[in-house]
């Protein structure tokens, strides 16, 4: 019997990511089935040589997952997420980059902190809230950056505290500006958002996006 609920197969970079969306999943989605593929290999080559050098290994690796049997497809990593999405057409189902809900609810800002532990993730986010202002018809908002220093080497390094204090620390040190919002780029950082002090909105990907993603996995399993 399909799952009315839908199943769902999930591509990250890190294995912590996959408690967190159980988590989630279990709290919001029950019913949903979740596949986690890990395939940490993957941002390392991104990082190295660009998002770009990774599109045919990570089309490879959904094309194998949705083989197997999904409705839907969710990707995780910001660094990869343009690659997923470009995979989609030759896949037959919905792919999704955990982001893009999250840069939609960022473009009705003026401005937006982008904040982020790895200089890869940027770039594909910077240009996901111009796509998304530009959907809207909204003025893109005015954005700036910041690379927490060091805050990679802790999750690297299993310092989850250590890197959630240091992600919650940057945003605190921000000046506060009217009109104004920050986004965490990564997945692994939403959970410094109930660490930081600073008045702003403070967004994060995972929430957003796996009810997105949800829906869609759902849509799915319905037909």
């Amino acid at each position: 019997m399909v799952n009315p609920a839908g199943t769902l197969v999930l591509l990250h970079t890190s294995p912590v990511h996959v408690p967190v969306f159980d988590a989630l999943r279990d709290r919001h989605h029950p019913g949903l089935v979740l596949r986690h593929l890990v395939h940490e290999e993957l941002l390392v080559r991104a990082r190295e040589a660009g998002p770009g050098a990774v599109a045919g290994p990570v089309a490879a690796v959904l094309a194998g997952a949705v083989a197997d049997g999904v409705h839907a497809v969710l990707c995780t990593c910001s660094t990869l997420g343009g690659a997923a999405e470009s995979a989609a057409a030759s896949l037959g189902v919905p792919v999704l980059r955990v982001d893009r809900p999250m840069a939609a609810e960022a473009a009705r800002y003026d401005r937006v902190l982008v904040v982020a532990a790895l200089r890869s993730t940027l770039e594909p986010t910077t240009d996901l809230l111009a796509e998304e202002a530009k959907a809207s018809g909204a003025h893109a908002p005015r954005v700036t950056t910041v690379v927490v220093e060091g805050a990679w080497e802790r999750f690297e390094a299993g310092d989850r505290e250590g890197y959630l204090d240091a992600v919650a620390a940057a945003v605190d040190r921000a000046p506060v500006t009217e009109g104004g919002a920050v986004v965490l780029a990564q997945a692994s950082m939403a959970d410094a958002a109930g660490r930081t002090s600073t008045p702003l909105p403070v967004l994060s990907s995972p929430r957003l996006g796996l009810a997105a993603a949800a829906e869609a996995a759902g849509a799915g399993g319905r037909g």
